[in-house]
């Protein structure tokens, strides 16, 4: 049987080298420092001789400014030399070859980039939502699926989820691409449970410093908390439950989240369009576990009114505390007045207040004379799609003007926090506040509901005309 060996692999050192190898390797310091040496003692001897020339010489002067002459050229040359050698010269060694047949690359474009993702005038912005498999190169399939239709991703984050993932994209696409190319789009790179909607430029925030901003507005205010999770989750509706009424489980369940409050109440969201993510669950219950730490808070805003009888009034941010000062004011207002005011028998409008005054329902506005009495009332409560408005002035402070003043403030601070549409339920016979709505200046709609009258007004077309809501201004 032939023996063979084993070949010993290249470029592999032995761990004992030889005595021969050992000697090889040993540096020459020696003929190095030699070297040195000599060039040291050249160049002293070199600038003797040159300064002896220019001082004792008769054209020392001419000599030196050579020099310099010299000098400068050389360094100017060399920079010219390598300035060209770099844009011209051949590659450096080990840089791989064109391929046989390859185009010389193009030089850069100098103009402005042409094409549908850089023409503002031929682009959507859209908020797509998809859920992808847990495993690598998934999310690189649908990305790769957008590039191939010149989809531009803005923006993107993630949603971990016991099995899988959801990705949430802000793309920029070309106006041809419908939602439901965008869909298909996706589908076709494995993505599944696929959302598509319109989005702008304000859902372009960057997602930590969003959440922040909004924790920051709820803990100046607790009649944010509802606003900021609008804000947070896009449109949803809100319900808060009592104690004695919150008996269901805590956490997501498809398009419905429930926050346990500490106070023993639970906190629903439903969200038909879109189902909820443990991420969104954790931010959510983030900020209602700070409104729940810092408790009731109503910032101390105050603006003059001043009547043409010459009465000074405040208006005011209203609370709990409120509570006395406002059953007072019930006291004095006619059963007509509560019955247009509360939709009900007379005797209940005393306990609505208990829920009114509460600032996570809404913002209440308290019309407060020079003595501390409370002459009228404004309840901006939040809804899901918009917020309901109404007002309830005492009776001997009618027709002053102050109903008007009440619904354009709660009208402009309804806009502020990102709500476009306010309503006012009442009867067809309470022609003060129907008066009161159509002088908004905003498109009114009229709808009838169970013997109600429901007038909503769109704000978005009168907002030149809302006063800032803190402005102390006169009444009519």
């Amino acid at each position: 049987m032939e023996h063979l060996e084993n070949p010993k692999p290249e470029n592999v050192q032995s761990p004992n080298p030889s005595r021969a190898q050992r000697r090889g390797a040993r540096p020459h310091r020696w003929r190095r420092d030699a070297v040195e040496l000599a060039a040291v003692f050249l160049s002293v001897t070199t600038a003797d001789l040159v300064a002896k020339l220019v001082v004792h010489g008769p054209d020392g002067p001419v000599v030196l400014a050579a020099s310099a002459t010299a000098l400068l050229a050389t360094a100017l040359f060399h920079t010219w030399w390598s300035h060209r050698h770099q844009l011209h010269g051949p590659p450096a060694p080990g840089a791989p070859a064109p391929p046989a047949g390859a185009e010389p690359a193009a030089a850069p474009a100098a103009g402005p980039l042409k094409g549908p993702l850089h023409d503002f005038e031929e682009t959507a912005l859209w908020r797509v939502r998809t859920t992808v498999q847990d495993s690598p190169g998934s999310l690189a399939r649908v990305c790769a699926a957008f590039a191939a239709r010149q989809v531009n991703i803005v923006s993107m984050q993630s949603h971990p989820l016991p099995a899988g993932a959801v990705d949430e994209f802000f793309v920029r696409a070309p106006r041809s691409l419908t939602r439901a190319d965008l869909a298909a789009l996706v589908a076709g790179a494995g993505g599944r449970d696929i959302w598509t909607g319109p989005a702008d430029a304000h859902d372009l925030v960057d997602v930590p410093t969003h959440v922040l901003a909004l924790a920051t507005r709820t803990a100046l205010d607790a009649a944010e908390l509802p606003i900021a999770l609008r804000r947070l989750f896009g449109q949803c509706s809100i319900r808060q439950y009592p104690g004695a009424a919150a008996r269901r489980t805590a956490g997501v369940d498809g398009h419905v989240m429930r926050l346990p409050v500490p106070s023993g109440d639970l906190v629903e969201l439903t969200r038909p369009q879109l189902p909820f993510t443990p991420t969104e669950f954790a931010r959510a219950q983030a900020l209602v576990e700070l409104d729940s730490l810092l408790g009731p808070r109503v910032p101390d805003v105050r603006a003059r009114v001043s009547l043409p009888a010459g009465a000074d009034l405040t208006v005011r941010r209203a609370d709990a505390a409120d509570k006395e000062a406002a059953l007072a004011m019930h006291h004095r207002c006619s059963p007509d007045t509560l019955r247009k005011r509360y939709h009900g028998p007379v005797r209940d409008a005393d306990r609505y207040l208990d829920h009114l005054l509460d600032a996570r329902h809404g913002q209440t506005l308290a019309v407060e004379a020079a003595d501390g009495r409370i002459v009228a009332l404004g309840h901006l409560m939040w809804d899901d799609e918009g917020a309901e408005v109404a007002v309830l002035v005492e009776d001997a402070w009618q027709r002053r003007g102050l109903g008007l003043d009440l619904m354009r403030r709660m009208s402009a601070l309804a806009l502020e926090a990102g709500v476009d549409t306010v309503y006012a339920v009442t009867q067809a016979s309470n022609s003060g506040l129907i008066a009161t709505m159509r002088r908004l200046a905003a498109p009114l709609d009229y709808q009838v509901e169970e013997g109600t009258l429901v007038i909503t007004a769109h704000l978005a077309e009168a907002a030149e005309e809302l006063p800032v809501p803190w402005q102390t201004r006169p009444g009519r």
